[in-house]
């Protein structure tokens, strides 16, 4: 069905009863010539497809989207290349829904550049990713961009080449400015009171009722959000921190530049040497967005706020 090493198709589905007909089948075709399975889609659609496969689920890593994918740039190291680096012998199937009704308007530039980055992540690998699309439930424009960021569409009547496929024009396209929050605390920081920074943070996130392990993610990001400040933007930064609806988001902005597509969405082995911070923010953060352009970069990590207690 695929030539390519490496293929990256958009399935439009209309209904459960086509999307499980679709993923099954996909995932049956790998079974049986022997490829390691893995399907990340939101838990609803799991349940579905337990049901659909029956026993040859137990032969397939199944995984819930909606929190192993919360944050969009988690997605790359944590899930796709986490499996297909642990099968790098074999030719890898993985069904990946990173896009399903529900996903918020400030989630959804993430998942878009998320989608058009796995084309730069995987490109000449043994690799295939299914991508599924409701295309009841999702707005049409998000429709038209999965035509900008998949080489292959599927649907109901086939298969075909994507006649729009510009994977680059989707990152840059949402490579926008982020706007001001209208209510927040700042700090400028720079070598001397990087430790200034996180407390700055901790104290607003202790104030929205995160504890434990949650507090410390959230010094740590600060601090390697920071730490790249003073070694890549221009040696300060500046902090903001406030909550947005259920979230806190905490900002650094600098002078730096942002040209690695893939920086932040490469796993690093323990003993190799070199940068971790932005892999490290994409991995703790619930959300992150980034706007960079030369001599300008702000990197927003978004977590969401604990329920209060009764």
């Amino acid at each position: 069905m695929y030539a390519e090493p490496f293929t990256h198709p958009a399935l439009f589905y209309r209904g459960d009863r086509e999307y499980t007909a679709a993923v099954a089948g996909f995932v049956r075709d790998g079974l049986a010539v022997g490829e390691p399975v893995a399907v990340a889609v939101p838990g609803a659609k799991l349940e579905l497809l337990r049901r659909e496969l029956g026993p040859a689920a137990e032969c397939v890593l199944m995984l819930d989207m909606t929190a192993e994918g919360r944050n969009p740039g988690r997605i790359i190291p944590a899930v796709l290349l986490d499996f297909a680096d642990r099968h790098r012998d074999d030719r890898v199937r993985i069904v990946g829904e990173p896009i399903w009704p529900g996903r918020s308007d400030v989630e959804y530039p993430a998942c878009a550049q998320h989608e058009a980055l796995i084309n730069v992540a995987f490109s000449g690998r043994p690799l295939t990713i299914l991508c599924p699309y409701d295309a009841d439930g999702l707005d049409p424009e998000v429709l038209r961009e999965a035509e900008l960021t998949h080489p292959v569409l599927c649907d109901a009547d086939g298969e075909r080449p994507s006649p729009r496929y510009a994977p680059h024009a989707v990152v840059e396209g949402h490579n926008r400015p982020l706007g001001d929050p209208a209510d927040h605390v700042a700090l400028r920081f720079d070598r001397g009171d990087l430790a200034g920074a996180r407390a700055l943070a901790a104290d607003a996130a202790a104030g929205m009722g995160f504890t434990g392990d949650r507090l410390d993610d959230i010094r740590l990001v600060v601090a390697e959000l920071g730490a790249n400040s003073l070694d890549h933007g221009g040696g300060a930064g500046l902090l903001r921190v406030w909550r947005e609806g259920d979230r806190l988001v905490c900002e650094v902005g600098d002078t730096g530049h942002i040209t690695d597509l893939l920086a932040g969405r490469r796993p690093v082995a323990p003993h190799i040497a070199g940068s971790r911070g932005l892999l490290i923010v994409n991995l703790l953060s619930d959300l992150v967005r980034i706007h960079t352009r030369a001599g300008a970069t702000v990197v927003r990590a978004y977590f969401d706020v604990p329920p209060a207690k009764v």
